[in-house]
C-alpha cells in the first residue's frame, strides 16, 4: 500500500480508503472480517456517514482492536430518526447521532468530523457562519471530539468556496470519470442521469479549478463514488459506452491533484 498526506490534517492515508456504504445489507461477521481484511492490507481510512446502528456498530467492532491504525471520516449532520436516515442542521439531532457514533465505533474521537452533504449554496452559508450549526462543531475540536474539521460535497462550486474558506482542512468528494465531465449541480441525481449532454468533452472548467485551488490551499481530497455508484462497471449504463475496471477507476481519482485516498465501496 501506499500513503499520501491528507493536504494540512498531516495525516498519511492509504491510497485506496474503506467506503462503509451498504455494510448494513450484509451479514454482520462477514462485514467485520472485511474490514479487518482490508486494514491487514494497508487500509487505514475509513468512511462512516451511515447513522444506522448495525453499520456503526460493524465499524465499532471492526477497528477496535487498533483503533490508533484507522483514521475515521464521521460525519455531523446525519443522523437516524424513526428508523431512517435524516439530513439535519438541528444541533440537538447531531448531537445525539454524534455520542451515538463515538459510543459505536467505541472510541472517544473522530480523526476527520465531516460536515455533512453541503450541495447548496444556501446549506453552505448556514454551515460555514456563526451559529448553532458551527459552534457545535468548533465546540467538537475544542473537546478533541474531532481532531480535523472537513465537508463532504458533490458540488464543486461548493468545494471551492470550503478550500478558499480556511474553515475545513479536507474534503470528501465525488470523483470518477464520469461526474467529472458534468458542470456543476446541487442536485446529486443529475449525475446519475441515465443519458449525458451531447457536447461533454473533457473536465468541467469548473472541476478544474476546483482541483487546482484544493491543491494551491493544501486542503486534501478524499474520494467518494469512484465507481459512479457501480455504473463505470457496465458498458450498458457508462457514458463512455464501454465498461471500465476498478483499477481505472481508481487510477483516475489519484490522478487529480490534490487526491490523497480513494473511498471504495466493497
Amino acid at each position: 500500500m501506499k500513503y499520501r498526506m491528507l493536504g494540512k490534517t498531516g495525516l498519511p492515508v492509504s491510497e485506496i480508503g474503506f467506503g462503509g456504504e451498504w455494510l448494513e445489507r450484509h451479514e454482520e461477521s462477514e462485514s467485520i472480517a472485511l474490514i479487518k481484511y482490508a486494514h491487514s492490507k494497508g487500509i487505514n481510512i475509513i468512511d462512516c456517514w451511515m447513522p444506522d446502528p448495525k453499520s456503526r456498530d460493524i465499524i465499532g467492532q471492526a477497528i477496535a482492536e487498533d483503533r490508533a491504525g484507522w483514521y475515521v471520516q464521521g460525519h455531523i449532520g446525519s443522523t437516524y430518526q424513526n428508523g431512517q436516515y435524516t439530513r439535519t442542521r438541528d444541533v440537538e439531532q447531531c448531537r445525539i447521532a454524534f455520542e451515538d457514533l463515538l459510543a459505536r465505533l467505541k472510541t472517544d474521537y473522530i480523526d476527520l468530523g465531516m460536515i455533512h452533504y453541503v450541495d447548496l449554496e444556501s446549506d453552505w452559508e448556514l454551515v460555514s457562519q456563526p451559529g448553532p450549526y458551527l459552534d457545535y462543531v468548533m465546540e467538537l475540536k475544542r473537546q478533541g471530539k474531532i481532531r480535523h474539521v472537513g465537508l463532504s460535497t458533490h458540488n464543486p462550486i461548493i468545494a471551492i468556496k470550503a478550500a478558499e474558506s480556511g474553515l475545513v482542512e479536507m474534503i470528501l468528494f465525488s470523483v470518477n470519470p464520469a461526474f467529472d465531465l458534468m458542470p456543476p449541480t446541487d442536485n446529486i441525481d443529475n449525475y446519475f442521469a441515465d443519458t449525458y449532454a451531447e457536447g461533454l468533452n473533457g473536465i468541467d472548467p469548473v472541476r478544474i479549478r476546483m482541483y487546482k485551488i484544493c491543491e494551491q490551499q493544501d486542503i486534501g481530497i478524499t474520494c467518494m463514488k469512484p465507481f459512479a455508484g457501480g455504473r463505470l462497471f457496465d458498458a450498458k449504463r457508462s457514458p463512455f459506452g464501454v465498461a471500465l475496471t476498478p483499477v481505472q477507476c481508481i487510477h483516475y481519482a489519484l490522478t487529480k491533484p490534490g487526491v490523497a485516498s480513494v473511498l471504495c465501496g466493497y
